[in-house]
């Protein structure tokens, strides 16, 4: 089984703002214009070679690759038998890209600094293990269910393509209520869902995941709040430019996924169209 544990500190993600999911593509909208470009991008190292040494879960434990590439396949388990029973929609894995440095995607160029996202041009959910490396310069920590929290969220943007929603999210109609924030949370939402269904069952990848664990994870969520990530950087707390939901939103709809384990308790949308 994969180790969940590990302490995750707070992250301080500053200038990542595509941390938790959106498209490189939209960078230059949100930011405004400013030149955000990224230098020519030549042959980064992708998935399917470089994930040769992930051979056991141990494996899992050990690389953070690995633990990516096993935290995907988890999270594709709980997805397949939740979204059918609860949504009455079939589910269809995403495409898994881990790769380091740089690469291309159907969203446009991407690197560690764009930070893990979700491409729904591709379908595609991308991982760039040096991005977790810089976690600790940044305020945070690398720790295991920190990577699996972020993987979790980016396949939560997956559900939401399926379902068809993800396209209402405009980073460029921003604000406390905006879609924008409603689409982030309940990506938060479905992340929690998946911890609280990842370790039951005979064929569960994940150890039992302990309380303290789950405080680590509300910590991760609470960092990576809009109004955290404002005065962290040193401005002001302005909720009408809110892309992902406050730090007590986010702690909040994680915690809500985990404990209800629901995808009504995560309509956030307010669809109304859930079993339960």
């Amino acid at each position: 089984m994969i180790a969940a544990g590990g302490g995750l500190g707070s992250v301080l993600l500053v200038g990542l703002f595509l941390l938790l999911g959106g498209s490189p593509s939209q960078i230059d909208d949100v930011f405004g214009g400013q030149d955000q470009s990224q230098p020519a991008i030549e042959g980064g190292e992708e998935s399917t070679d470089a994930l040769a040494h992930c051979q056991t879960l141990e494996d899992g434990n050990t690389y953070a690759d690995c633990r990516v590439d096993y935290t995907g396949i988890s999270v594709d388990n709980v997805w397949a038998e939740v979204l059918p029973q609860q949504a009455g929609i079939d589910y269809t894995e995403p495409g898994r890209n881990i790769f380091r440095d740089a690469t291309q995607t159907g969203c446009g160029a991407a690197s560690s600094a764009t930070g893990p996202f979700y491409c729904p041009g591709d379908q595609t959910a991308y991982f760039d293990v040096s991005f977790f490396e810089q976690l600790e310069q940044l305020g945070g920590s690398d720790a295991p269910l920190a990577q699996m929290y972020i993987v979790a969220h980016e396949f939560g943007h997956h559900v939401q393509q399926l379902e068809g929603t993800l396209g209402l999210s405009n980073y460029n109609d921003p604000g406390a209520d905006s879609n924008a924030v409603k689409i982030e949370l309940q990506a938060d939402c479905y992340a929690g869902i998946w911890a609280s269904h990842a370790d039951k069952g005979e064929d569960a990848l994940l150890e039992p995941i302990t309380p303290e664990q789950v405080a680590t994870a509300v910590d991760t969520a609470r960092a990576v709040g809009d109004d955290n990530i404002q005065q962290r950087s040193g401005g002001e707390i302005r909720p009408d430019t809110f892309t992902h939901g406050s730090s007590q939103q986010r702690q909040d709809a994680f915690l809500t996924g985990y404990n209800e384990g629901s995808m009504a308790s995560c309509d956030f949308l307010e669809r109304g169209v859930y079993n339960s």
